[in-house]
């Protein structure tokens, strides 16, 4: 004989289920399933939100990090004399990109570790030291976990202005420098799109660089306006001096003969001229070094605004 139960009433969803009892009589079950409420719904949307913030979106974000250092690092595995047999050209765009990888406050904004990096890796390109530069670059990968959102985004901002010099390179042997340029930009603009965690630290002032061949002169405001001050002093000194000499009279000149003479008054012209030319000089480069530090303190002011 076959029973059949239900379960107790109310909106539901029926299903029937067919028990065994002892007596191998089949017996009917109608089981009660209630409906999904928006509450149930509610709290699986939120578990789902929390696991796709859980830290195993971080290590993601890690992992997509790491093989782009991994290329960055391969990229740079080259022979030893490299960098060494660049043609000269090569060498300084070499230079210029060591200088825009390392310049300026990179310990500030990149850490001590990676800054103290970033800086031999620098010193290295501009010695054209390829075993150190493979050395260090190889260090890069170890890294990933120790890089903040700011740093991230300053390292960056470094890598993509480094690439563009080795792009700059073109094609050079088998294409080793493109290389390097195609994974350092894209290895950059990945970083950068880290967001900059702001502070409460004071706009750090704007400064100029200064490049004479090899050497590199970073001004700021206050360098600018003592190089005016000293162009002006520097200016004084050389009007004085060529009035001084040009007060002399020619004919109180007197040398043991003519040659002697003539060459007396050819000296004292050419100081004459020198001291004059100086004076111009030293007055234009006061006047363009106040102009460059008045553009330096309003570019300031608007980084503070």
């Amino acid at each position: 004989m076959a029973s059949l139960f239900f379960s107790p009433t109310g909106p539901s969803h029926l299903t029937p289920h067919f028990l065994q009892n002892p007596h191998h009589i089949p017996s009917l079950l109608l089981s009660f399933k209630p409906p999904r409420t928006k509450k149930s719904q509610a709290l699986t949307i939120c578990s789902a939100l929390t696991e796709s913030n859980s830290p195993k979106s971080l290590d993601d974000d890690e992992g997509d990090i790491l093989p782009l250092l991994q290329e960055l690092a391969e990229s740079f595995d080259l022979p030893s004399d490299y960098f060494g047999k660049l043609p000269r050209d090569l060498r300084l765009d070499l230079n210029d990109a060591a200088f825009d990888l390392a310049n300026g406050a990179v310990i500030d904004e990149c850490g001590r570790e990676l800054g103290e990096m970033l800086l031999n890796l620098s010193r290295a390109w501009e010695k054209a030291d390829t075993s150190t530069s493979n050395s260090i670059t190889c260090q890069l990968p170890s890294l990933h976990r120790s890089l903040r959102d700011d740093i991230k985004s300053a390292f960056g901002r470094r890598l993509i202005s480094a690439g563009r010099r080795f792009q700059s390179m073109g094609q050079y042997g088998e294409g080793e420098l493109e290389k390097i340029a195609k994974s350092m930009i894209k290895t950059g603009k990945v970083l950068s799109r880290s967001p900059a965690i702001t502070t409460d630290k004071e706009p750090k002032e704007e400064t100029r660089i200064l490049k004479f061949g090899d050497l590199q002169v970073e001004l700021t405001r206050e360098k600018a306006y003592i190089g005016a001050a000293i162009g002006v002093v520097f200016g004084f000194v050389s009007w004085e001096l060529s009035q001084s000499i040009q007060s002399i009279p020619e004919n109180s000149l007197q040398y043991a003969n003519d040659n002697a003479l003539q060459l007396a008054k050819s000296l004292r012209g050419t100081l004459i001229v020198i001291g004059f030319s100086s004076t111009i000089l030293s007055a234009l480069t006061s006047v363009g070094l106040l102009l460059l530090a008045r553009q330096l303190s309003s570019g300031r002011e608007d980084g503070e605004h």
